[in-house]
């Protein structure tokens, strides 16, 4: 069992403990995922990165990912599988030769 594996299913037993299962359709999940994103995303207004609280980065970081694990179940995805096909996407879409150093989008490379 890989480490995604293994977090998928104490995540399930976590929400199947609870019954939870029955709140967690795709649309509520994706907006859940919005909503962790915008807590994480509160930790840095109105200060300089450093400022953040590493603590609450790490919960709130944490529960983009949680949401974003029972999403993927949700839809039977490996998570692994679809990381990898993007990273790999990405690349063709910005190529070292004229993606480095720079951070346009790769329609204006």
């Amino acid at each position: 069992m890989n480490d995604f594996d293994t977090i998928l299913q104490e995540l399930l037993k976590f929400r199947n403990e609870r019954d939870w299962e029955q709140f967690h359709n795709p649309k509520d999940l994706a907006l859940a995922i919005n909503v962790e994103a915008g807590e994480l995303l509160e930790l840095f207004l109105w200060k300089n990165a450093a400022d953040a609280k590493t603590e609450k980065v790490r919960e709130e970081l944490a529960d983009v990912m949680l949401y974003s694990f029972l999403l993927a179940e949700r839809y039977g995805f490996d998570l692994k599988e679809i990381m990898l096909e993007k990273i790999a996407k990405n690349g063709e879409k910005y190529p070292v030769e004229k993606a480095k150093g720079t951070a346009k989008k790769y329609n204006e490379l």
